[in-house]
């Protein structure tokens, strides 16, 4: 049984010399998970370098990553991750996309991905959760208000026909889908930290302020966000477990 990071992007350079690249990021989140459960390994893919996605069995399940590449650019391996995406949503395997995944599951799915037209979205915010995830076994027993970390220039703007909103916030109405039993994604960052999120505002310091935001006054905001950050041992015990997670 394999949990696969699909590892879509690489962060800043001076973020990944400090705590590591995305991928390790949801490796540290959920090797506790692994080590209760050793019949689970953690494996990485990296579609932009890796060649053709890898033969998923039943009992699989996978995360996509985030991406400082651009869904709606359509690049050749981004492309290629779609029919691979339908393919495991169709085999009704656990699948969570995180901001560039979120989109492409997405677009992947029917739906349309692009750039808000409010601009650029960083720091840390609120999402609420709506009554759809009251029976979900992925969100039902998160609290219905909580903090995420957000950075993202391009959103969901339409879902598939097949998604439940189950998160929104002011800037985005499909903070959180769910696309099927065991399949969901989520715009925010579950897998960054506090220090992490200050670094990426720190980088974006231009952009915000050209868009008449604060900088300084997000990076005092930022803090730690551990509701959302139980969604990724929440979703490895799920893939471990076959069926449902505890609370």
């Amino acid at each position: 049984m394999k949990l696969w990071i699909i590892k879509t992007g690489d962060a800043f350079a001076d973020v990944v010399a400090e705590y590591g690249d995305f991928e390790h990021f949801f490796l540290n989140a959920m090797k506790p998970v692994t080590e209760a459960c050793p019949a689970l390994e953690l494996a990485v893919y990296d579609a932009r370098h890796d060649g053709t996605p890898p033969q998923l069995a039943q009992g699989d399940g996978l995360v996509i990553t985030g991406s400082h590449a651009m869904v709606s650019h359509a690049e050749a391996w981004s492309e290629a991750l779609k029919p691979w995406l339908v393919d495991a949503w169709q085999r009704n395997l656990p699948m969570l996309g995180v901001c560039y995944g979120h989109q492409l599951m997405a677009a992947a799915l029917g739906g349309e991905s692009g750039f808000h037209p409010a601009g650029r979205k960083s720091g840390t915010y609120r999402v609420e959760l709506t009554q759809a995830v009251e029976a979900d076994p992925l969100f039902g027993a998160l609290p219905r208000q909580l903090a995420v970390q957000l950075t993202h220039a391009q959103s969901v703007l339409q879902p598939p026909a097949c998604a439940a909103i189950l998160g929104h916030n002011g800037h985005d109405p499909y903070q959180a889908l769910r696309y099927g039993p065991r399949q969901w994604s989520v715009q925010f960052h579950p897998e960054f930290t506090a220090p992490v999120m200050r670094f990426y505002l720190g980088h974006q310091r231009q952009v915000l302020t050209e868009q008449g935001q604060d900088p300084e006054h997000l990076i005092e905001g930022v803090t730690e966000t551990p509701e959302a950050t139980s969604l990724l041992s929440r979703f490895a015990r799920l893939v471990a477990s076959g069926e449902t997670v505890s609370n």
